[in-house]
């Protein structure tokens, strides 16, 4: 029996598992099996709400039910000329490879950077919430104004102080100038403050130094800028970028690769979105490039012919706690909705980016739509 092997339990090594569960069909097809060291899909998007325990998924009921095998174990290494992984020190030879090992937020190299917080994991997201737990004021400075520095920020600030803290001289610096008026408003009716232009320099237990060697006192410093690929990426041969993603084709194998039954998708795949415009390391980019990266695994053994990756017309939708919302379209951010609605819309986001559970039919229906599902 041939066997497909994903690397990763988030959301495009999930949806790549169930993928190739669906073109596979009966048992009789390639055997699947996801290795990830969690029992649970982390839906990051939810982390800034600060509730890790509704931010998980139990793996089981979205895999089982589709026939795919989870393996609890961290991948060390891989070796593409010789076909196989090893897992916790066990080796596991594979036909085809979905590389999806997401990505990890890059601490800085500061001092007292082990004092610092953030909200990458739900693990990291647990100690942030323990931490403030019980405060009934407290005071937070977030470093990185950022997409998920902003939902951070406006999260906490309705249960404490906040200061944001920005290299740029503008708040959202990749966000673009369009939804920056909806932005600045948010903060300034939720007393968030910001500090453009300066970054911290050094955090210890009450509190952050900025560059200029101003002090703010701080119960938590969060961090929440910079991300890099899953360091796996360097063990496929194969280009990468300066987020270290591996390069891939339309069919999402990776470029580069001699065998070419090595594929990559999520976080580690610096795929097209559309011509001049590579995905961004998000769920809106990371569900379709698993389902087409686990398709197209199984249907390279079944004989049948691959799929391109399409995704749907790129958008973005930030949350900005009690002040609502804004979501844009298209990379030029074009404001759509604003205020009551755009929270409406996040709360869809939120919830539609759970998979089904438990029903096969539902979980392979959900896979059949290479998109998200979401309604634009």
């Amino acid at each position: 029996m041939s066997h497909i092997v994903i690397v990763g339990g988030g959301f495009a090594g999930v949806w790549g598992a169930v993928a190739a569960a669906r073109v596979r069909g009966g048992e009789d097809g390639p055997r699947i099996t996801l290795v990830t060291p969690d029992d649970d899909l982390v839906l990051r998007p939810r982390l800034h709400r600060l509730d890790p325990d509704a931010a998980r998924v139990p793996l089981k009921r979205i895999l089982a039910p589709v026939g795919a095998e989870h393996l609890r174990a961290k991948v060390t290494d891989i070796d593409t000329a010789g076909h196989r992984i090893t897992a916790d020190g066990r080796e596991i030879g594979y036909d085809r490879l979905v590389l999806a090992a997401g990505s990890r937020l890059v601490l800085p190299d500061l001092p007292g950077a082990e004092h610092l917080f953030d909200v990458d994991t739900a693990e990291g997201t647990a100690r942030l919430a323990a931490r403030l737990r019980g405060l009934d004021e407290f005071t937070a400075v977030v470093v990185g104004a950022g997409f998920t520095g902003l939902e951070v920020a406006t999260e906490l600030a309705a249960r404490g102080k906040v200061v944001l803290v920005e290299r740029s001289d503008v708040v959202g610096p990749d966000l673009g100038p369009g939804p920056r008026p909806v932005i600045e408003a948010a903060l300034a009716e939720l007393g968030v403050r910001p500090l453009l232009g300066t970054t911290v320099a050094a955090v210890d237990a009450g509190g952050a130094t900025l560059a200029d060697g101003t002090r703010i006192s701080a119960d938590v410093v969060v961090w929440t800028g910079g991300v890099q690929a899953s360091p796996l990426t360097a063990l496929v041969p194969g280009e990468r970028d300066g987020l270290g993603r591996l390069a891939v084709d339309r069919h999402l194998r990776v470029l580069g690769e001699a065998s070419g039954d090595v594929f990559a998708a999520g976080d580690v795949a610096a795929a097209l979105a559309e011509p001049g415009r590579h995905v961004l390391q998000c769920c809106q980019h990371a569900v379709p490039m698993g389902k087409v990266a686990g398709r197209n695994a199984a249907a390279g053994l079944l004989g049948l012919p691959p799929e391109d990756f399409a995704p749907d017309p790129y958008a973005t939708c930030l949350d900005l706690g009690a002040a609502g919302a804004v979501t844009t379209m298209g990379w030029e951010r074009t404001v759509r909705l604003t205020g009551a609605a755009a929270k409406e819309r996040k709360e869809l986001v939120l919830r539609m980016i759970q998979p089904p559970l438990d029903d096969a039919a539902e979980i392979f229906r959900a896979a059949s739509r290479q998109g998200v599902g979401i309604p634009r």
